[in-house]
């Protein structure tokens, strides 16, 4: 994985930074761009300090004190929905979408941010810090008293990601469990990254992280991992951050 993001960040650096912008690319510049908007860098470093403390240590008790799933309950709204999927799964399909999902979608995730920092991009950098801390706020609670087990989980229909990287979800769910499904992370995130992109003026970086949000909500539910009510809430909530955000920012 690491190779892979290395690779990532070098033909990312290529297309999306133009001439000019990389003439101007200096170590100091950067440094002082942390220094004057730490408060973004600390609110998203903290986001992913207490989602990891969350996963592998809060998550595990709440769910044993809470004592039920509410997959159950799903299923009886969505009834085989996205099960339909996994019967359909094509090689080369399931090959992308697990690409997209397991490698592009988390190097975009610190590629923005980085991006936002080199070229003193404060505008979304802030939009995309407060948008992040809003939208854990918001899922949180979900999270930990509305535990939701993962489609294929729920199915038992072997995971998609283990068959095209195996052992991938031994790190995969160091990040995540099997019941953090409601609302859909994913879904949500990669919608504010692509907003806060939005104001970077860069129109490549904007429509490549616009592709990665079709892909990556639409590798949710062909992969069997969400819900499709799991897609349909991150969406809302990221739509309603946004909204307040673009009100009040």
């Amino acid at each position: 994985m690491g190779l892979v993001n290395l690779i990532l960040l070098l033909v990312a650096l290529k297309i999306f930074v133009n001439k000019e912008e990389f003439s101007k690319l200096k170590i100091e510049t950067f440094v002082k761009n942390i220094k004057t908007q730490y408060v973004y860098v600390l609110i998203i470093l903290g986001v992913v300090a207490f989602h990891l403390l969350e996963v592998n240590v809060i998550d595990s008790n709440v769910t044993k004190l809470v004592g039920h799933d509410y997959a159950d309950t799903v299923h009886i709204f969505e009834n085989n929905i996205v099960y339909w999927f996994s019967q359909h799964w094509t090689p080369f399909l399931v090959y992308f979408f697990v690409t997209m999902y397991i490698a592009v979608y988390p190097f975009v995730l610190w590629f923005a941010p980085l991006y936002y920092l080199l070229f003193d991009k404060k505008e979304s950098m802030k939009k995309l810090a407060y948008g992040l801390l809003l939208v854990y706020i918001i899922t949180l609670p979900f999270y930990l008293f509305i535990p939701v087990t993962n489609v294929y989980t729920y199915y038992n229909i072997g995971s998609p990601l283990e068959n095209v990287i195996p052992s991938v979800e031994q790190f995969f769910y160091s990040t995540t469990t099997y019941n953090n499904c409601l609302p859909s992370l994913h879904t949500a995130v990669i919608i504010l990254v692509t907003w806060s992109t939005y104001y970077t003026k860069n129109k490549k970086l904007l429509y490549f992280t616009m592709f990665c949000m079709v892909t990556v909500i639409t590798s949710v539910l062909y992969l069997a991992i969400h819900w499709v009510t799991d897609v349909i809430t991150g969406v809302t909530i990221a739509t309603g951050v946004i909204l307040l955000l673009k009100k009040n920012l």
